[in-house]
């Protein structure tokens, strides 16, 4: 069985003459044909052997009454059948699961019934109408589907989907990726069979309309979760349907779909019976009217991500605050939108009084000033996270991280260029200590430096985790500043691509954080060596993910930490580092011992025939080469 559900190669089927009940119980579905069967029918001397054939084929049936034998079969035997030839398999496909005989008899091993258990996926040349009509057959044996995903196919029509929805009513899960040739008859057939729908997906599915949608609105009232993306002709009436049809609806994701307007989402946000959690919009043509009415009916909303809405101003996203209907909003993320400004920020921070999780990327008109905003209002905020806000500087980060609550746990800033550099003289103004912090994230911001760091790690004395990488103007002197302050004990520390560290400030982290450090990255770090390497292996017991890729180690580093009687290391990293040669094979078999985790790639001071000898000695360990 799981052969007929689960076959990749081609579709070859069985001929009808070589069907035998009694060994197709033990027969490979979708195999190349076996030698002919023996027949044990006595020998005939008159009349031609196709004759005689063509008169004892079960095929002379019509399909009426093959139906009726199929579907009088227990689920295994049917699988079997499936098998004989394309022919059988359309016609068990067509089978309703409420047309069968032992509907009631799904068992499994521990005979307990279940239905819809069991997920599968089908992707390109390997998804086709033939392959699903034998999931459709054969599952219905083994618990029932309850997930099915098909992507980027040209050979699945709507005749596959069709026998998807009369063999497995118990889908649950359905997401349709790619597949221009499925339209509203298959979506018909899903909302005519399967009402126990919860999640449907669909992506660049181009022949799906609103009918199909509002077909499946309408028949499937445990929908969940829905997600719409590209569909350029789906549009506000199955929105609408949605609304109407979907009292469970917790989740929806529509991202370009022009025809979706504001009629459609306000009849989806604005419904009495909502009770919507999460909302993300995407590339739609909706105006200020749609975020108007967010504010105001989104009561039941907990996480919201708004993006490219082009049409959208600064109006929009002031009224959606001032509106007070966002009480219950904990995470909200906005990008690439020209209405978000500082004032209307402000708003939101007032208006969302439970936000918890903020990420504005891309908003070009955010300043220091609305960043003070958040913070002010923002009473319950916990995590920001900032990209591309070139306005924010270091003065307005100073004093976004003054005004912030004692719930404030996680800052993450990433290609912000306005952070620039200030004196180190200066550092000494900065006398505020926020003790909630515990996350620090700042990467590929190029004006942000040592002195830059020095401040906030003089702010933030209880850092656990920081990400400084692509930082290459950091040095050795603004790490340490960073090391020294701390006062809670570093546990992952991520220093990548900091081109001008050196082994000083490994040293630091071994020294003073040793006792706490669990992961250290230091890919691109070019000046590191085998004595970092040293240090790691007598003073960093805890530490379990190391990566020195690109860097200037040497066998004799290897060496060390595999020496070490302290180091419990499970993912090394040393790709690119070419002064790592075939005298590591016993230290890397060494080390290797108590590794899941082993990057080679680019080692061109490695051998194949020393990796091969690796890959047979480590075969626990994943090894990348």
């Amino acid at each position: 069985m799981p052969t007929l559900v689960n076959y990749t190669g081609k579709d070859e089927l069985y001929n009808e003459r070589s069907f035998c009940a009694n060994s197709m119980a033990h027969m490979d579905a979708y195999g190349p044909p076996f030698k002919r069967a023996r027949v044990t029918a006595p020998f005939i001397l008159w009349g031609h052997e196709s004759e005689q054939e063509k008169r004892s084929s079960i095929n002379v049936l019509p399909d009426e009454c093959l139906f009726e034998i199929f579907r009088r079969l227990p689920g295994q035997e049917r699988s079997n059948c499936a098998g004989v030839s394309k022919h059988w398999l359309t016609l068990l496909s067509s089978i309703r699961r409420a047309e069968m005989c032992d509907k009631d008899a799904v068992l499994v091993s521990d005979d307990k019934e279940v239905d819809g258990c069991l997920t599968r996926s089908v992707e390109g040349k390997k998804a086709t109408d033939v392959r699903l009509a034998a999931i459709a057959v054969g599952t219905a044996a083994r618990g029932g589907l309850g997930k099915l995903c098909i992507r980027g196919s040209k050979s699945v029509t709507n005749f596959g989907l069709s026998a998807i929805a009369r063999g497995c009513p118990s889908l649950r899960s359905l997401s349709i990726w790619n597949v221009s040739s499925i339209g509203d008859e298959g979506l018909f057939e899903i909302a005519k069979e399967c009402h126990l729908l919860e999640k449907l997906d669909l992506c660049q599915c181009p022949s799906i309309t609103n009918k199909g949608l509002s077909a499946i609105a309408e028949n499937c009232p445990n929908l969940t979760t829905i997600s719409l993306e590209s569909c350029h002709n789906l549009g506000n009436d199955s929105i609408q349907a949605v609304a109407q049809g979907c009292p469970k609806l917790e989740s929806i994701s529509i991202k370009d779909c022009p025809l979706v307007g504001d009629q459609g989402l306000a009849s989806l946000l604005s419904s009495s019976s909502s009770v919507l959690a999460k909302a993300k919009l995407q590339s739609l043509n909706i105006s200020d009217f749609s975020l108007a009415v967010i504010g105001h009916y989104g009561k039941s909303l907990t996480s919201l991500t708004l993006s490219s809405l082009r049409n959208v101003s600064e109006k929009g996203f002031w009224v959606m605050g001032n509106a007070q209907g966002l009480k219950a909003l904990s995470s909200l993320s906005i990008s690439s939108c020209l209405g978000v400004t500082d004032l209307s920020l402000e708003a939101i921070s007032k208006g969302c009084s439970a936000l918890k999780q903020i990420s504005l990327r891309n908003c070009c008109f955010m300043s220091n000033n609305g960043l003070l905003g958040i913070s002010k209002s923002a009473k319950s905020l916990e995590s920001m996270h900032l990209e591309d806000c070139n306005r924010i500087t270091l003065i307005g980060l100073v004093s976004a991280l003054t005004n912030s609550s004692s719930k404030f746990r996680s800052l993450s800033l990433v290609k912000c260029m306005g952070l620039k550099d200030m004196p180190f003289q200066d550092t000494a103004l900065v006398t505020p200590c926020i003790l909630s912090l515990r996350c620090l994230s700042i990467k590929n911001c190029p004006a942000f430096g040592s002195a830059s760091l020095a401040i906030l790690s003089k702010m933030c004395p209880n850092l656990k985790q920081v990400d400084l990488s692509g930082l290459y103007g950091l040095t050795d002197e603004g790490v340490l500043s960073l090391l020294e302050t701390n006062l809670a004990g570093l546990v992952k520390l991520n220093l990548s691509g900091c081109i001008n560290l050196s082994d000083e400030t490994v040293i630091a982290v071994a020294k003073l954080h040793g006792e706490t450090i669990k992961v250290l990255n230091l890919d691109g770090c070019r000046k590191i060596t085998d004595m970092s390497l040293s240090s790691i292996a007598t003073s960093c017991p805890l530490l379990s993910e190391l990566d020195v890729s690109h860097s200037a180690v040497t066998d004799s580093g290897v060496a060390a930490l595999s020496c070490s009687g302290n180091l419990n290391l499970q993912i090394l990293s040393i790709s690119g580092c070419s002064k790592i040669s075939n005298k590591s094979l016993p230290y890397l078999i060494q080390l290797g011992k108590g590794l899941v985790g082993l990057n080679l790639q680019f080692c061109n001071s490695l051998s194949s025939s020393t990796v091969d000898m690796l890959v047979g000695n480590l075969w626990r360990c994943d090894i990348l080469c």
